[in-house]
């Protein structure tokens, strides 16, 4: 037999420097067979269709054929299936040759997720890139470092803050908004997801508005704040406009990633023109990753594919916030953003969705203190007002740096007692 032309191999036999793993959770019913459904799987995701065709030679499936390198049913029946069990559950894993995908994210996705994605219950769980596949790839241009070295903040979790309302507003409403959330401590202010170059709010003009507040804070405070203006668009103008933004005398830069495509993130991150840190807004993500029998695994959608493409800061939802996520979920997530990956900078993970300044503690032992908090209503609901809502929030992050009770360091804290004494409790984590 020419074992090299099968869509099968034991994991010895394909050389994982030159194959990307892509492993799946998968459901049959109990009459199908996944030893002999999964070949077919793994053909029609490289050089084969649901029946031979003349072109698909031995010496083709010898160099471009995917093969299954794994076939795990959970529970495992080695006797026979009980009478009861309707469903047989199994994890797959198919390797891909390189050759066929190269240094891309689109005809990655497009193997391992592609025609298959639409194939019943079947699930990405996991994707694993060799080095000659992330060396094509720059990823984050400052990553966790970097952004801590713009800001001049090393020994603590930095604050991002976006503005509120999401959209509707002028440039001088946000622009004062703005002031006052950096005033309080904000080190990161970001534009809504919802906002873009808006005709009742342009980017340049936010740019060249805020920009200036940031000047200000910064003659009055000695603290910087990164702007991530908002430069979503239809391509090819969104490059136009993240340009204009950056000659324009922004210092960071967001897209939302999900709707605009991870190529458009990528270009972005290797455009030497726009030399700034890069906020990737997890938008749509749900629609990948919710489903429990297909899509994507969320770390790979929040995580690991966004820092693949050059994400220098990624927002992802947490637990004890306003969006439902498991939390071992979210660490898998967030260490996706921090372990080491080939070559590739990491980024800094930024829990987002209805934090408040009672989940600063938890936030950190969760993740560490490399990471950025976000908030919105938090801050800019504060009774006191916004810059009150920011200053909270560094008393709270002062008060976990020192080991000291949230509700013992408010008592000499009033903005954070005011927090404290109306969010405590909003939201419930979600733990299983």
């Amino acid at each position: 037999m020419d074992y090299e032309a099968q869509p099968r191999a034991l994991p010895e036999g394909i050389d994982y420097g030159d194959h990307i793993i892509a492993t799946y959770y998968a459901a049959l019913p109990r009459d199908m067979i996944m030893y002999y459904l999964a070949p077919f799987l793994a053909i029609e995701q490289s050089t084969g269709t649901w029946t031979p065709v003349p072109g698909e030679t031995p010496e083709v499936r010898a160099k471009h054929v995917a093969k299954v390198i794994g076939i795990h049913e959970a529970p495992y029946f080695e006797y026979e299936v009980p009478r009861d069990v309707d469903e047989r559950t199994y994890v797959v894993q198919i390797a891909f040759p390189y050759r066929n995908i190269e240094n891309q994210i689109p005809m990655m996705l497009t193997a391992v997720l592609g025609n298959i994605s639409m194939g019943g219950k079947i699930k990405l769980l996991d994707i694993w890139f060799p080095k000659v596949f992330t060396d094509g790839f720059t990823g984050p241009r400052f990553g966790i470092e970097g952004v801590q070295e713009i800001l001049g903040v090393k020994d603590r979790p930095l604050l991002n803050n976006m503005v509120k309302p999401c959209t509707g507003y002028t440039c001088e409403v946000g622009r004062d908004l703005f002031y006052e959330a950096a005033l309080g401590g904000c080190d990161c202010i970001k534009d809504d997801e919802l906002i873009a170059d808006m005709a009742f709010n342009r980017v340049e003009d936010r740019v060249k508005a805020y920009m200036a507040m940031e000047k200000r804070v910064y003659e009055e405070t000695g603290e910087h704040t990164l702007y991530t203006v908002n430069i979503s668009d239809n391509i090819p103008k969104m490059f136009e406009v993240a340009r204009r933004a950056v000659a324009g005398g922004a210092n960071a830069i967001m897209v939302n990633y999900i709707a605009v495509g991870f190529p458009a993130l990528q270009a972005l991150a290797e455009d030497p023109e726009v030399n700034v840190p890069i906020l990737a807004h997890m938008d749509c993500a749900g629609a990948w990753y919710e489903s429990p029998n297909s899509g994507v695994a969320s770390h790979l959608v929040l995580g690991k594919l966004p820092r693949l493409a050059g994400a220098d800061v990624i927002v992802f939802p947490a637990p004890y916030g306003k969006a439902p996520y498991l939390k071992d979920r979210f660490v898998t997530t967030a260490d996706s953003m921090k372990y080491p990956l080939h070559a590739l900078k990491p980024s800094m993970p930024m829990p987002s969705g209805g934090i408040t300044q009672s989940m600063v503690g938890t936030c950190v032992a969760d993740l560490g203190n490399d990471i950025m908090i976000g908030s919105g209503g938090g801050i800019h609901a504060h009774p006191m007002g916004p810059a009150a809502g920011a200053r909270a929030f560094r008393q709270a992050i002062d008060a976990v740096m020192k080991g000291i009770p949230l509700d013992d360091y408010a008592k000499e804290h009033q903005e954070l007692a005011v927090a404290l004494g109306i969010w405590s409790d909003i939201f419930t984590e979600t733990t299983a």
